[in-house]
């Protein structure tokens, strides 16, 4: 069985050498004139170099070769589904809800050939924007490595786990846990049978913890929680080895004879990160009220306008419900932001019929959206007890402040658009008396 190893803490500054090297790390500078071992100095930033030190973002690797030592790119066509733009299809305001996306079946489709977008708004070009994919896959990524020149990848398995190869180290990755893998890394996924998931794409910015505000230090999501990997290198040649590299939403491939996964040793702050979903820690109200789902917000991507997000990555774990003289479920509303919503497993409280695992759903801005009929029913009937919400369930949220727009894939291609998600409302009855 594969061992992974880990550090711990969000936007910490590591250092890790792979044990069978070390003090591959040179000390009191970053680029030596001579590394130890013959290797190279490679710096990947995350941010600009006169970014403010709080926020500059960076990491220097010790590697066998440098990156650049590739064939030059050139189109790569075996990923059918990954949108260019945002603008093939006719807006869409109504209520959409898919079926859980088909895994494939037939042949060796791997994580790369897989990615299918859903929904998208804005460019890579002007770094500006977001997109939603799904990834539908059945087989490793063999000699073939991937990473995203537009932005970062927060991915959340849904069904079967994902062991991921990064120049950093070794993470693996299940369903209920998440992983981020930010601008320009290097990685490649292993899979065992059919994998699927969602992948919500920042182009603007990097992934950071909400503030916390009168929260105070320690709700939501716990800095040392999430963990980063070690160093892990291996020195392979092969004939062929493939770097495909997304760029301006399109894909290309360049070829190289050696594993890219070959750094000793690396430092820095510009890494890659899963999460364990079970260790949020939930805020909820003890009195009345619903509160709003910020409050379950696990990471957020801010934009340049305060307290408003180019992407939210909200949950709805297991809690206690205990409000008092409240309609516990999520209230009807009508919204300024995007909302994108799958489920990992369970049922979803709000929507226990249609909705099921490996699907999704859309509410566009200022589309009005809230419980179904037996929902309502039930909670404005219901003893005010306390009870428990979403044993046995975790459903999530793409949020963004961005109006997106459904691709022909999302919309035709894939054919799980469930054209009766209206009538989930249609029964909800008039209770108005004088």
């Amino acid at each position: 069985m594969q061992s992974y190893k880990y550090q711990s803490g969000f936007g910490s500054y590591f250092s890790s050498e792979d044990p069978r090297c070390p003090d591959a790390l040179p000390k009191g500078q970053n680029s030596p004139q001579k590394c130890a071992y013959g290797l190279y100095a490679e710096q990947l930033s995350g941010t600009a170099f006169t970014a403010p030190r709080h926020d500059n973002c960076l990491t220097w690797f010790y590697r066998i070769r440098p990156s650049v030592v590739h064939s030059p790119f050139t189109r790569f066509e075996k990923t059918k589904h990954l949108a260019r733009h945002y603008d093939e299809q006719f807006p869409n305001p109504n209520q959409l809800r898919w079926k859980p996306f088909d895994m494939p079946t037939v042949g060796k489709v791997d994580f790369v050939e897989g990615l299918h977008t859903v929904a998208g708004a804005g460019d890579p070009k002007s770094r500006h924007g977001i997109a939603i994919h799904v990834f539908l896959c059945n087989a490793s990524m063999e000699n073939r490595a991937f990473y995203n020149s537009d932005g970062d990848f927060l991915i959340v398995p849904q069904h079967g786990v994902l062991d991921i190869t990064t120049e950093f180290g070794k993470m693996s990755v299940k369903p209920n846990e998440i992983c981020v893998i930010q601008q320009g890394m290097r990685f490649s996924v292993n899979v065992t049978g059919p994998t699927r998931g969602y992948i919500l794409e920042v182009f603007d910015n990097h992934f950071k913890l909400p503030d916390l505000g009168p929260i105070g230090a320690n709700g939501l999501a716990n800095k040392r929680d999430f963990l980063t990997p070690v160093a892990w290198f291996e020195d392979k040649e092969v004939a062929r080895y493939e770097i495909v590299s997304k760029y301006q939403n399109a894909l290309f491939v360049a070829t190289q004879k050696h594993s890219p996964f070959d750094v000793v040793a690396w430092h820095g702050n510009f890494v890659p990160y899963k999460y364990d979903l079970a260790n949020f820690m939930v805020i909820n109200s003890v009195s009345f009220d619903h509160c709003d789902p910020s409050i379950f917000t696990v990471l957020t991507c801010p934009s340049l306008k305060p307290g408003t997000a180019i992407a939210d990555f909200v949950i709805f774990p297991p809690r206690w419900s205990v409000q008092e003289h409240t309609f516990r479920p999520p209230y009807y509303h009508r919204n300024c932001m995007s909302e994108f919503m799958g489920l990992i497993y369970g049922t979803y409280e709000a929507k226990e019929g249609g909705f099921q695992a490996g699907g999704g759903s859309l509410h566009s801005m200022m589309t009005p959206h809230g419980p179904d009929k037996q929902c309502f029913e039930g909670a404005s009937n219901a003893v005010l007890a306390p009870q428990r919400v979403a044993d046995g369930t975790q459903a999530f949220m793409f949020e963004s402040s961005l109006s997106m727009a459904v691709t022909k894939w999302g919309e035709e291609t894939c054919q799980k658009l469930d054209a009766k998600y209206y009538e989930c409302w249609q029964g909800l009855e008039k209770h108005f008396k004088m």
